[in-house]
């Protein structure tokens, strides 16, 4: 809707708001997605490449600390998803923050969170398939295949497995998901072993003293731990797909606050658990950015095959991003293109109900991806991952600005509030907003990539500035046209 039709929705009475009909993007789909489905989509989103092969180079970077910076961003992304999860029981929706940001900020609003939102998943979407076929050159058998023809090769299977249907997708993140919590398991009982035992690891005995010996939890100081805040961030990018998969699932509010509020538990468990594991049992200095830390401890200990096991897993959890990364963006430009806001072809839906018109544009950006992989394979995977960080942020300082204004227009009687809460409001907003943007400030320490990645900010604002031009009489159309429907 248009900004006049929805401050002529926030002065009607409470009776008539509770009569607005859903975000019309909503029509035509599946309830498909299982309880499992979302659970494991949930836990699916907080474990990723972040951990499984980031978590290397930040521990050599930041030592025990890391764990900090893990716990302390996983309670703000705890905060981010728990106001997603109220606006979702307040009305679920398959545009998900888009079709919130619409109701609350307006259409220009619901513009920028969904364009933000696509630009982070089609970049990470690049990232994906770039670390695909790095992944997968590690087996002699692919080396001699060219960068370029594997990243192609990925991105037209998980594209084909999204076209099928809902359920195909929700199946292929069951099992993604079970192969990431097994591995993770498997690691943290051999960890506990090993501590327990004293069982030595690369010739050091395991426990306190590898923290105490090596310069303690802040080996290198503090600035290391706030420069890696930003790279944990984008670790926890995918939590908010909660919200999108609810509209595609029969009860949501049964499945919804079960899956939100398991994830507390699993970061302090997998990300928490893991990386002070990972420190107890060797110093961060041993760690490199260059290979999976949990390699580093298992081939440290003669575990054969280890480096074979983990990679397949690293690739798992980089095809189940990108398997996401295509659901979410359509669905999210689906909700975009029915208020006028997206080309209209991504509106459009095959007979299996899943919007394919969306899910083809993402991977029209993720093909200048394997190009990308073709003229600079070696820069490729740091060139995107900065840019989809930009679009991550933004996204979730929208949901908390949308949480704010919601909780405002409850305590004005216009709308209700469900029993599931984000608890502090407005204070636990506004201090997750600031932290986001201290975050964002953070890259400027980061002369070499993350400095040049904020130059890109300004022409992002003035391409969505041009782009609202270019398509607000459209959406002003739209509204229109929705607003004579339903005064008939």
């Amino acid at each position: 809707m248009s900004n006049d039709a929805v401050n002529t929705a926030a002065a009607t009475p409470r009776t008539d708001a509770a009569r607005v009909p859903a975000d019309a993007g909503d029509a035509g789909y599946s309830k498909d997605l299982k309880p499992r489905h979302v659970n494991m989509i949930a836990i699916g989103g907080a474990i990723g490449t972040g951990l499984f092969l980031g978590a290397g180079g930040r521990l050599h970077d930041a030592g025990p600390a890391l764990a900090l910076a893990y716990l302390v961003c996983g309670v703000f992304a705890f905060f981010v998803v728990k106001a997603l999860g109220e606006l979702v029981l307040y009305r679920p929706s398959s545009g998900s923050f888009v079709s919130y940001a619409r109701e609350f900020l307006g259409e220009k609003g619901a513009y920028v969170a969904g364009w933000m939102y696509f630009l982070n998943w089609s970049t990470t979407g690049i990232a994906d398939i770039t670390a695909i076929a790095l992944y997968t050159h590690y087996w002699s058998l692919f080396t001699d295949i060219p960068q370029w023809v594997l990243a192609l090769v990925a991105l037209a299977v998980v594209l084909a497995v999204n076209l099928i249907s809902v359920k195909i997708f929700g199946e292929m993140e069951f099992w993604f998901s079970i192969i990431k919590v097994a591995t993770l398991v498997g690691f943290m009982l051999i960890g506990i072993f090993l501590l327990a035992t004293q069982h030595k690891v690369g010739g050091q005995t395991p426990g306190m003293s590898v923290i105490t010996d090596n310069g303690g939890v802040f080996p290198h100081g503090m600035m290391p731990v706030v420069l890696v805040m930003q790279g944990v961030i984008f670790a926890y990018a995918a939590l908010e797909l909660v919200g999108v998969a609810a509209g595609e699932t029969a009860e949501p509010e049964k499945v919804v606050p079960r899956a939100v509020n398991s994830i507390m538990w699993r970061v302090g468990l997998f990300y928490v658990g893991s990386v002070v594991l990972l420190a107890l049992l060797l110093p961060g200095s041993v760690y490199s950015a260059d290979q999976s830390p949990f390699v580093t401890v298992l081939s440290k200990i003669g575990i054969p095959a280890a480096g074979d096991v983990m990679n397949l897993v690293v690739l798992t959890a980089a095809m189940s991003s990108l398997n996401s990364g295509l659901y979410s963006t359509g669905r999210i430009l689906r909700s975009m293109a029915m208020a006028g806001s997206a080309p209209k072809f991504t509106a459009r839906m095959n007979r299996s109900q899943v919007p394919y018109g969306g899910i083809l544009l993402t991977c029209a950006v993720c093909v200048l991806g394997v190009g990308l992989n073709y003229l600079v394979p070696a820069q490729a995977f740091e060139i995107v991952l900065n840019i989809a960080s930009l679009g991550i942020i933004s996204t979730w300082v929208i949901i908390m600005i949308c949480h704010l204004v919601f909780v405002r227009r409850a305590k004005e009687g216009l709308v209700d509030r469900p029993s599931f809460r984000l608890p502090g409001s407005p204070v636990t907003e506004i201090t997750t907003i600031v932290f986001l943007l201290a975050c964002l400030g953070m890259m400027w320490n980061d002369p070499e990539v993350g400095r040049k990645t904020l130059w890109l900010v300004p022409l992002i604002a003035a391409m969505l500035v041009a782009g609202w031009f270019g398509i607000r009489r459209r959406v002003s159309a739209t509204a229109d046209q929705e607003l004579s429907q339903l005064t008939k």
